[in-house]
């Protein structure tokens, strides 16, 4: 585990300026770095570094850059290959130097080519320079656990596990996307391939880049290729479906606990994370039957009772046996929080929940350096209450319709019949738009979202990628694609980063993954009792009393704090004279709507959590533009 990054240039980039790229995510790799420029065809260089944090074979063994026997090939590696001592196994030839799975990396490249990473499974960003060939490839693992951004200037390339690296490269403009500003205040988060920077993109989850120093007639010099993706996969599991409940659940239950096993390897101390809920739970439960010792648990509480679960976790871990760690957090704690997102999240990020993962994470890096999450189970086993509210959606679509087309009755458009309706009846009237069925209450958050920015060119028509009538499966899908390695797990690499805390997510391997395309999607939303198959197996560890509950989730009190401790900065921000100066937003506009929502209280126009989601957003873009456009 660790952070990389490097460069294909044609320009001066000295082995002190990458040493110093690298350097800036000291965080992602505190026990060891390493910094290396190779010549290359076509008066290219080539340099590699990373920072690491060492997980697997602590010894120098495993410093980075590594190099294949024969040196013809090179890699820095950021990730883990869950498989690679099976993998081992195919090279009896090779001259293995050390027991870390980077080396594995190597041999099997030297053996298969790049499709190598088909036969890989973990989580991975990967950069690979081919002596002979004369290539670089950069590699992401399939559901983008691992992050990987790059900059294309000319013929020039730079990566990196994060945008600081890319950022203290000598000559990069700070030049903002122009059509990102709205889409993350919507989303609350920038979505692959895009990133806040207009030259800039993260590589897509499942996807291979090469690049040719010195291409043949008619070659590209830089193409991107899939090797795995959401939709393909899914095709396949369709196609070969497990209809036995009994079957499913006996075959998904022994595939988790071998993915579970299979990342309790390290050669450090090991932990989970444990609200308490389904996924945690599940996790722990499989975590603590695979250990001879019981297993550190660490979980978080709040002082304000609506958010805190801290007790259910508690009680799952004492039925468990495991060695529980627990405290309560303060509000003080967590805004201390908020100066610091910025520095370690790079781009805007506005999931609020991004905090308490960093408290979390602080918790349990005292005692582990490696820490098993449950996330992936919500988008993977239809465990989002959003699902729920669309699978009732979809059966009043026809109804809804109906509505929809004797409002626009003349006369009764005029009266505004529309807009008296009560609200969730208009949600379902209004959503007509074939392209965006599964993202309902979008046009006033829209309208929210226009105001600031005069623009709503929010792109919501990758579902239609997905020819699926179910619209809980569709927006599955998609959420799947977009929201989880987007937001999701980009929040927990970051979060867990922070503190040099590498997190295991069991739920995304791929054996997980494909096999929950094979379920009926009855297995996972069962009467409308979500993620079914996945509570059955948890109720074989952990009683049902200690489980089955509402939903939280980490939250925090936004509009609290946003009209409370955070009001007086967020007023400079949203003052109509900073916004003129800065020229990103629609000034008065802009003051006026963050005004008129300061003043709503509970009974405003401006009420609701969406709302509070989007002037949160503002708020976190101000304090990003505050850090890296004034640099």
């Amino acid at each position: 585990m660790c952070g990389i990054s490097g460069f294909i240039s044609k320009r001066r980039i000295t082995l002190e300026d990458l040493t110093a790229m690298n350097d800036t995510m000291y965080h992602r790799g505190p026990n060891d770095s390493g910094a290396e420029i190779y010549d290359g065809a076509g008066g290219y260089a080539v340099g590699f570094a990373q920072r690491r944090l060492s997980i697997m074979d602590l010894s120098p063994l495993g410093h980075q850059p590594m190099h294949a026997a024969d040196k013809r090939v090179s890699v820095v590696f950021n990730g883990e290959i869950y498989n690679f001592q099976e993998l081992k196994k195919e090279f009896s030839g090779y001259p293995f130097c050390s027991q870390c799975d980077t080396e594995v990396i190597l041999a099997a490249y030297e053996k298969w080519g790049i499709d190598c990473v088909s036969r890989f499974n973990g989580m991975f960003a990967i950069a690979l320079y081919d002596r002979d060939a004369q290539e670089v490839y950069l590699v992401r693992d399939r559901i983008g656990k691992k992050p990987l951004y790059y900059w294309e200037d000319g013929e020039n390339l730079v990566f990196a596990s994060e945008l600081k690296p890319i950022l203290a490269c000598p000559g990069f403009d700070r030049k903002l996307n122009p059509d990102i500003l709205p889409v993350f205040l919507y989303q609350q988060y920038i979505p692959e391939p895009d990133t806040i920077f207009e030259q800039v993109k993260k590589l897509c989850p499942g996807t291979i880049l090469r690049f040719r120093l010195q291409p043949d007639n008619g070659q590209k010099r830089r193409e991107c290729f899939s090797y795995w993706s959401i939709k393909e996969s899914y095709q396949k599991g369709i196609a070969d479906p497990v209809t036995d409940f009994s079957q499913a659940k006996a075959e998904l239950k022994a595939i988790l606990q071998k993915s579970v096993k299979s990342r309790m390897e390290a050669d450090v101390p090991l932990g989970t994370f444990l609200s308490g809920g389904y996924d945690s739970s599940l996790m722990t439960a499989m975590a603590q039957e695979a250990s001879e010792a019981p297993v550190k648990t660490f979980s978080i509480g709040f002082e304000e009772k609506q958010y805190d679960e801290s007790g259910y976790a508690s009680a799952v871990a004492k039925h468990l046996g495991t060695q529980h760690t627990e405290e309560i957090i303060r509000e003080k704690q967590m805004l201390e929080l908020v100066e610091s997102i910025p520095q370690y999240f790079d781009e805007p990020m506005a999931d609020s929940s991004e905090i308490p993962t960093m408290l979390v994470s602080a918790l349990a890096r005292k005692q582990v350096t490696v820490a098993l999450s449950g996330d992936g189970g919500d988008e993977f086993f239809c465990g989002y209450q959003m699902y729920q509210k669309l699978g009732q959606a979809q059966k009043l679509d026809a109804a809804g319709a109906l509505v929809y087309g004797i409002s626009q009755l003349p006369g009764l458009k005029q009266a505004n019949l529309l807009g008296r309706l009560p609200f969730s009846v208009r949600t379902i009237a209004q959503n007509r738009d074939k392209r965006y069925k599964t993202q309902l209450c979008s046009d006033k958050y829209l309208a929210c979202v226009k105001s600031l920015t005069g623009s709503d060119q929010v792109r919501f028509d990758r579902e239609l990628d997905y020819h699926v009538k179910n619209w809980q499966i569709r927006r599955m899908l998609l959420d799947m694609d977009t929201y989880l390695p987007g937001d999701i797990l980009c929040k927990v690499d970051r979060a867990s980063m922070k503190y040099s805390l590498e997190a295991r997510c069991p739920i995304l391997d791929q054996r997980v993954m494909e096999y929950s395309f094979r379920l009926p999607h009855s297995f996972k939303d069962h009467n409308g009792c979500q993620k079914y198959i996945l509570k059955e197996i948890a109720y074989d560890y952990i009683p049902r009393e200690l489980l089955d509950r509402k939903k939280t989730g980490f939250s925090v009190p936004l509009d609290k704090w946003l009209r409370g401790p955070l009001k007086n900065k967020l007023t400079d921000y949203a003052s109509p004279a900073f916004l003129k100066q800065q020229g990103l937003f629609n000034a008065d506009a802009t003051a006026k709507l963050i005004t008129d929502w300061l003043g709503a209280g509970d009974g405003g126009a401006y009420t609701g959590s969406n709302y509070s989601r989007i002037i949160w957003a503002f708020f976190i873009f101000q304090q990003w533009a505050e850090r890296y456009l004034q640099a």
